[in-house]
């Protein structure tokens, strides 16, 4: 009772709760972008599946987030797989809604989402646990409030995909944001990107540019296929 009390606990847990609104957004828009193509019955359970994925994968990483954040080159090869995640997920959206449909599958959607959310928890969870310094009640309450935020955020973002379109493509240069952000973050980056101030901005523009024109690239590429057939 006294630490539930304790006026450092709710300040802990405020900025808990904030960080997960701002860090839970790609998140969401990921699982959105993954599911929208299912019918309806499918697309809740692949956002229950993804979000308690992303929350799982969170509470898996906890332990070791700090020391996989020191592997060189793993960030490198995280955000190349967003860059590769974001492109598919444009290129899908690109052939057309019906297509989309018809070739998507609860479990390459859930096996997109695993894929994304373990790349983009690890910046939730290292920033989740220095709000936490060390205080395990707060931690797993943080991670716990990331379970609502990402089923509600993912469910909202494919409403307003539906009606906005344009969405979808914002959504996919996000996660190539995202990606390019993640690789500049790389240890082997790191006295690079302190050295020069624009870096980190530049490596993310370029994520977004690249996923825009890998995704429009396949695109075309599918179109000429479609039409010499």
């Amino acid at each position: 009772m006294e630490l539930l009390q304790s006026t450092d606990f709710w300040l802990g847990l405020m900025l808990i709760i904030w960080i997960n609104i701002i860090l839970s957004g790609d998140n969401a828009v990921v699982i959105a972008l993954a599911a929208r193509s299912l019918p309806p019955e499918q697309q809740k359970k692949a956002i229950m599946f993804g979000s308690g994925a992303a929350v799982a994968l969170r509470i898996g990483l906890t332990v070791v987030a700090a020391k996989l954040m020191t592997l060189e080159y793993l960030q490198i090869v995280g955000g190349l797989l967003l860059l590769w995640i974001g492109a598919q997920l444009l290129e899908a959206e690109e052939e057309g809604e019906e297509e989309g449909a018809e070739h998507s599958s609860l479990f390459s959607a859930i096996r997109t989402i695993l894929i994304a959310d373990l790349v983009m928890s690890l910046d939730n969870v290292i920033a989740v646990a220095a709000a936490a310094k060390g205080d395990e009640l707060l931690l797993i309450i943080g991670l716990a409030i990331s379970i609502p935020l990402v089923i509600f955020g993912s469910t909202l973002m494919i409403k307003l995909m539906e009606r906005f379109p344009i969405i979808i493509t914002l959504g996919a240069c996000l996660i190539g944001w995202v990606g390019g952000e993640t690789i500049a973050n790389d240890v082997v980056l790191k006295a690079f990107g302190e050295a020069n101030s624009w870096f980190h901005l530049a490596a993310s523009a370029a994520g977004a540019v690249i996923v825009l024109a890998w995704g429009k690239f396949k695109s075309s590429q599918h179109h000429k296929t479609v039409e010499a057939e």
